[in-house]
């Protein structure tokens, strides 16, 4: 389930002001208010999540860590009774509903008030603290070599939850990128109160390879040749994700000419087909020649080459 962007439901831009989120949030709780919409549990739950949203948003400092971290990594470090803690129900809806024959109930674990009058509820607001809450959701890097991330496959990791090691098995999927989110259902934390549990997410990391550089599906690989080799043309191999494959290098190759060799990339992650591997030529120059070399690359300095 995608983390509650609390933005999108008081319906306010990210840069708005206090007042204009206080104002939002006072249109909306008179709206969706249950004594309002009485056996309505669609409104009920819309006003739970503005009272969260709020809860939020109306707190300079869990504002700024909520923008700081974005939607998911908010809930992943705050827990329901963290996002309502100093949350005052009571100066905020006794000046929406002006105070008239309050009724003490609690909300998210806190003391608040239920009003009598025209929005008055003969039961009493539901107590939240015992209603089914999901269990928090657990993040994990998770390592993988350039292979595991281009071919995809099953991958075994063990992480720690509730103080014990836990080991679960993940699919990682074929051409997956670095930085890329996957996300285990249910291997979070328990839930409270029977709900359900939280899940886990892995963020993946793709290690450096010996070898290949990827640039998003393509692959980059030097390949050192001698003078003569770059003058006269040559025959190399070159090693691929599929094993070593031979290069033809025409007379005349400059240094740091690509050559590109189709379709021997990466997969693309989550589509057909495979980036490109390009071959980076460099023409080695020898730090050492024998008086012989230097006597025959004098010559050919005098014929200009």
């Amino acid at each position: 389930m995608a983390a509650k962007n609390y933005y999108n439901i008081l319906g306010v831009s990210k840069n708005a002001s206090d007042d204009e989120i206080k104002r939002a949030y006072r249109k909306l709780a008179m709206k969706y208010h249950p004594d309002r919409n009485p056996n309505k549990k669609e409104a009920e739950e819309r006003f739970k999540e503005i009272n969260e949203a709020y809860a939020v948003l109306g707190d300079k400092e869990k504002r700024k860590q909520y923008d700081t971290f974005g939607a998911e990594g908010f809930h992943q470090r705050f827990s329901q009774e963290d996002i309502f803690r100093g949350f005052d129900f009571d100066e905020i809806l006794s000046g929406l509903f002006g105070g008239r024959g309050k009724r003490e109930f609690k909300f998210g674990g806190r003391s608040g008030f239920d009003f009598g009058g025209p929005f008055g509820r003969q039961a009493g607001y539901q107590d939240m603290s015992r209603m089914p809450q999901k269990g928090e959701d657990v993040a994990y890097e998770m390592s993988i070599s350039l292979e595991e991330a281009a071919w995809g496959g099953e991958k075994r990791i063990n992480y720690r939850k509730n103080g014990k090691v836990e080991e679960v098995s993940v699919k990682i999927p074929r051409g997956i990128p670095s930085g890329k989110k996957l996300r285990l259902a249910g291997k979070g934390m328990e839930g409270r109160n029977g709900g359900p549990p939280g899940d886990l997410y892995l963020q993946v990391t793709i290690r450096e390879h010996p070898v290949f550089i990827r640039e998003g599906d393509d692959l980059i690989v030097e390949k050192e040749i001698n003078f003569s080799e770059a003058v006269l043309g040559t025959t190399i191999e070159v090693p691929t994700l599929e094993g070593m494959k031979k290069v033809k290098i025409p007379p005349g190759t400059q240094s740091h000419t690509k050559m590109r060799l189709k379709g021997l990339g990466t997969p693309h992650f989550q589509g057909e087909g495979k980036g490109d591997e390009y071959v980076k030529v460099i023409v080695k120059v020898p730090r050492k020649v024998t008086e012989r070399s230097k006597g025959l690359i004098q010559e050919l300095a005098e014929e200009g080459l």
